[in-house]
């Protein structure tokens, strides 16, 4: 038999990971069905047999470079437990500051968002806990992500988000919204970063975009006008790389008071404007 505080030390094999310890953790804790804090209040505890092996599988999985997430099947996003899977991205803290720059700009009052490209439904489901006033429709092309994002919506009980299925726009009739924000994809097809690491094991269709990442954010940026009310808001995230150009683009759709944020490394992540 092998304890707790044995199998965590046994992390250092995880040679490719720049979290080797967490990972195990979260490996363990979800093989034991326990939170991560049991693990240290009972490091004697003796796996059996059958969680030894389950364990050893998932460890395995993820020296091949598997991502967590899909192993454990959830990804925490601003505080709310994810569901996930390889139909979609694995939700990412860098995201969490879009959601903190919509709740920034729009700190009370009832009003109407659109999230494009939704995949789990984080950003959409974020601001739909924090803002219950808020109506929001949270759109995806993929339809196997819009029913991963309909089951979160409906284990988060949050009743004030939509999930439907659209190609950006395409689905939608022109309305006015408040607010319109999406991470699209934003990589382009020759970023030697798509070979690497957990990004190996998402969809390419969520990651890369065409014009060196730029095309979809383009399409956003010059259709977001018909859906947008006067002074509505866009915000997109973007590579750390892209700030000027997606400010370029912004401009060139129309949109004022067009400006970057920067995330907690001081790259600029997101850029906003205001139709």
């Amino acid at each position: 038999m092998t304890s707790v505080k044995e199998n965590i030390a046994r992390c250092a094999q995880l040679t490719d990971s720049d979290s080797a310890r967490l990972d195990a953790e979260l490996l363990l804790g979800s093989v034991l069905g326990r939170e991560r804090t049991w693990l240290y209040t009972w490091p004697e505890y003796e796996l059996n047999e059958a969680e030894q092996v389950r364990y050893e599988q998932l460890l395995q999985r993820r020296q091949a470079g598997e991502p967590v997430a899909h192993l454990i099947g959830e990804r925490e996003f601003w505080s709310l437990s994810l569901k996930v899977d390889s139909s979609t991205l694995i939700p990412r803290p860098d995201t969490e500051l879009l959601v903190e720059t919509a709740l920034e700009f729009f700190p009370q009052g009832r009003l109407r968002v659109l999230d494009l490209g939704t995949g789990t439904g984080a950003i959409a489901l974020a601001l739909a806990s924090e803002r219950p006033g808020w109506e929001i429709i949270a759109a995806e092309k993929s339809s196997a992500a819009v029913a991963l994002a309909e089951e979160n919506r409906r284990s988060l009980k949050l009743q004030n988000v939509q999930v439907i299925q659209s190609d950006w726009f395409s689905s939608l009739e022109p309305q006015p919204f408040s607010l319109i924000v999406s991470n699209p994809p934003y990589i382009d097809a020759s970023d030697p970063h798509l070979v690497q690491g957990d990004v190996r094991f998402e969809p390419r269709t969520a990651l890369v975009a065409e014009r060196q990442g730029l095309a979809d954010i383009e399409h956003i940026a010059t259709t977001a006008s018909d859906y947008l009310e006067n002074d509505g808001w866009l915000m997109v995230e973007h590579g750390w790389q892209q700030a000027e150009s997606v400010r370029d683009i912004f401009s060139a759709a129309g949109l004022n008071k067009v400006s970057s944020r920067r995330d907690y490394s001081g790259w600029e992540r997101i850029t906003l404007g205001q139709k």
